[in-house]
């Protein structure tokens, strides 16, 4: 019964991350477009920690830790270059 749940939990993270892709594709503004990104690295997480409770392993855990860290540096980088226009600011000795 428990599998069956977990099947039906990965199609719809499958639908979400469809969706967040469309929100990523014509999102009307920048802001959207990384608040897309973001739902797909979460949606992303969720998926393979089913799937590592479906193939009962631990081995997906350091991939769920890496894309989580990857997600985060993600939007901290886009939303700075929103911000400021740059990524890395260089101070010039004038």
């Amino acid at each position: 019964m428990i599998s069956l749940v977990l099947k039906i939990a990965l199609v719809f993270f499958s639908l979400t991350i469809a969706i967040s892709f469309y929100r990523v594709a014509r999102g009307p503004s920048m802001p959207d477009r990384i608040v897309g990104l973001d739902t797909i690295s979460v949606n992303l997480l969720s998926m393979v920690a089913i799937i590592s409770i479906l193939f009962e392993t631990t081995a997906y855990l350091e991939a769920i830790l890496i894309i989580g860290i990857l997600s985060f540096i993600g939007t901290i980088a886009f939303s700075k270059f929103l911000e400021r226009g740059v990524l890395i600011e260089r101070k010039s000795n004038k």
